[in-house]
Parts: structure tokens; sequence; C-alpha cells
């Protein structure tokens, strides 16, 4: 009789090594992600608007509040989107807005998932008398009318930054964020690992930022993404009430110029189309990258 063959590891992988399954979810995702049209049209507009804000700025020799050109200039090969009431260029003033919207949507967005995360992961691992208080405090911002909030601040404040704007956005829309976390989190912290860890001994931060957090990481991010939109359109809304900041330049604030200095009445279409066009393409966008995200994270959802 031959002896016996061993039993293939299930684990491992075309080399034999339990290494390389890890692998296998991440190729999976990337492949489904670039098929993804939702995914791809999102990212593609995102990217754009982005790279304009970045590198648009750096060729022009004025800034978007100076005087260079004739006033109410129609859009044309020299002023690709006219000129305002004033002579500035509305191009060099939307590119500069595109820059400044894009910083509060990633700062604001950013402190946002940082607290909602924190608070959530907290909640739902540890449980208990913390899980009660840390519910309390979040139930108690949820139901603060958060642009109430924004406006009754920003209105106190002698000089507005990007900056500041941000940071209170994001102190203000993190709550729906930890709930959902919280949830996941409470799911996640019962699983046989995460008490294998916890008996191991293991900190808490280290459970959470090994165990539980990877583990959230796709959702984590789709998160990101609806805090970076929400920061975005809070920032607009401050920006079109004149409580934008007072030392730059944005969508929100150009459109606030725009209906301020009576461009409607005027006809004057070009000065309050494009910032209203880049919120919409910017925020839209963002959606349509979420629900693609979702569509590629979610077995259920892809289209084959």
């Amino acid at each position: 009789m031959t002896a016996a063959q061993p039993l293939p590891d299930p684990l491992a992988g075309p080399e034999g090594t339990a290494a390389a399954l890890p692998e296998a979810p991440r190729r999976e995702a990337l492949y489904f992600a670039l098929r993804n049209k939702k995914l791809l049209i999102g990212s593609a507009i995102v990217g754009s608007l982005l790279l304009l804000g970045i590198l648009a700025p750096f060729f022009f020799q004025n800034g978007p509040n100076e005087r260079i050109a004739p006033p109410g200039l129609e859009p044309s090969a020299q002023y690709w989107f006219g000129t305002t009431q004033f002579g500035q260029d509305i191009f060099v003033q939307f590119a500069h807005g595109v820059r400044s919207t894009f910083l509060v949507g990633v700062l604001g967005g950013g402190i946002g998932a940082v607290i909602g995360m924190t608070v959530g992961f907290v909640a739902g691992y540890k449980g208990g008398w913390i899980d009660e208080i840390l519910n309390m405090i979040t139930n108690v911002v949820l139901v603060l009318p958060t642009l109430a909030v924004l406006l009754i601040i920003a209105a106190y404040l002698e000089s507005r930054g990007i900056v500041m704007q941000s940071l209170f956005i994001g102190l203000t829309t993190w709550p729906w964020a930890a709930r959902a976390i919280r949830s996941q989190a409470l799911s996640l912290s019962s699983r046989d690992y995460v008490d294998l860890a916890r008996l191991s001994g293991f900190r808490t931060h280290k459970i959470i930022l090994r165990d539980i957090a990877p583990n959230m990481s796709s959702y984590l991010f789709m998160t990101f993404i609806l805090l970076f939109g929400g920061s975005v359109l809070a920032a607009a809304g401050l920006d079109f009430v004149g409580l934008g900041p007072t030392d730059g330049m944005s969508l929100g604030l150009m459109m606030h110029q725009a209906v301020k200095w009576g461009a409607l009445q005027l006809g004057v279409w070009w000065w309050f189309v494009p910032p209203g066009l880049g919120i919409t393409a910017i925020v839209g966008s963002l959606y349509i990258m979420n629900v693609g995200l979702d569509e590629v994270f979610n077995p259920k959802l892809r289209e084959m």
C-alpha cells in the first residue's frame, strides 16, 4: 500500500502558501471597480474638477477678486466664463472656488469621520455604561438643528476662514456616522477572532485598529464620501447666505455675490450658473461614486 497523501490546506494559495488568500478579495473588488460605470463616471468628474482646482490657479496672473476686464462680458475665447458686473474673471473665481470647495469637503468630512469613527468604534466595542454615555452625547448632537447652529456660530465670527468653517461643520455632522459605525462594530465585537484577541491581552485600540476596522474598510470609505458631500453642501449653504470665508473665494460665495448684485434680474446667467453646476457636479458625482462602491463591495448588487 502506498503512503497516504496529506490533505491539501484549504487556506493555501496557488503556491501552497496561506498568504495568497487575502489578495483575492482585493483583486475581486478591483476587477468590479474597473468595470462599474457609476464609479468610473463619478470618479472621472470628481478627478477632473479636483485637478482644475489644484492646477488652474497656478496659471492665473490675477486673483479671483481683481478687476481686470470690462464688466458684464459674456463667455468668450478670452474669458471662458465671462466677467462679473465688476470686471472680475468668473473662470478664475470658479477655479479658486472649486479648490476651496474640495478643501472644505476634505477637512470637514475628515473631522466628522474621525469623530464619528472614534465614538462609533468605542461605543460598539466597549458597550455598557460607556456605550450609554456616548449614545446620549450622539443623540444630543443629532437632534440639534445643524444649519441653525452653524449660522449662529458663523454670524458671531469676525473673521471666517475655510479651516474654521470646516471645523464647525465637522463638529456637527458626525452623529449619524457614529451611530452607523457603532452598529457595525457591535456586531463584529462578538466574533470569535475578536474574543481571541481580547483573551490574548491586546489593548482596546489595537483590537479596534487591527481586528475590527479592517473588516469595515469599505464601509468606512463610503461613510467618508457621504460626509465629504455633506460638508460641501453645508459650506455652500453658509456661503450662499453671506457667512462664508471673508478672505477667500468659494462656489457658494460666487452664487451669493451673483444674487446680491442682481445677476438674475440683469440676465447675467454666466455669473451664477457655473458655481451652481460646480456644486451640483461635485455632490452628485460623490453620490454616484458611493452607489458604485456599494455595488462593488456588495456582491448582491454587482452588475456582471
